[in-house]
C-alpha cells in the first residue's frame, strides 16, 4: 500500500499486524471455499489453498508495511507475471474482490481503514485482470 495513513501509522499497525492480516486471509479463503458464486475465482487455485494463504498473508504483510516476508522468501512479488497463466477476467477479478470485501467487513474494525485498503484492492484487482472484458468493475454488494 502507497500511503500511511492519517494517524502516521502504517497500515500494518492500524490493522492490528500479523494476527489481523491472518484472520483477514483465513476468512478470504474460507469465503472462496464457501460461496458458489465465486467458483470462477476458486477453481484456479490449487484444492489445497494452504500454500496461497501463507503466501498472501507475507503478501499482505510487506504491502501494509510490515515485514517483507514474500520478497525474503520468493523475491519481488511481481503479481502481475505470476498470474499471467491463470485466466483472470472480469468474474474472476469481482468474485476475488467480493471474498476480499467480505473478509475485511468480518475482520478489520477500523471502518475507514477498510474502505482505504479495500479501494487499493480494487486496483490490485484490475491490475490482474489479464483477459479480455472492458467491463467497469463490478462493486461487490451492488454499489
Amino acid at each position: 500500500m502507497q500511503a500511511t495513513e492519517q494517524s502516521g501509522l502504517p497500515p500494518y499497525q492500524r490493522i492490528g499486524g500479523d494476527t489481523v492480516i491472518r484472520k483477514l486471509v483465513d476468512r478470504f479463503y474460507e469465503l472462496m471455499d464457501e460461496l458458489p458464486e465465486t467458483y470462477a475465482a476458486r477453481k484456479i487455485h490449487p484444492a489445497d489453498l494452504t500454500g496461497s494463504a501463507n503466501k498472501l498473508f507475507d503478501y499482505l504483510s510487506g504491502w501494509l508495511g510490515g515485514p517483507q516476508r514474500y520478497v525474503e522468501k520468493h523475491g519481488h512479488p511481481m503479481l502481475r507475471r505470476r498470474h499471467l497463466p491463470y485466466a483472470i477476467g472480469p468474474d474472476e477479478r469481482d468474485q476475488w474482490l467480493l471474498c476480499m470485501q467480505m473478509a475485511l467487513t468480518d475482520t478489520v474494525a477500523d471502518e475507514a481503514l477498510r474502505t482505504a485498503l479495500f479501494a487499493q484492492f480494487v486496483q490490485l484487482g484490475e491490475h490482474m485482470r489479464n483477459r479480455p472484458g472492458a467491463t467497469p468493475i463490478r462493486q461487490p454488494g451492488g454499489h
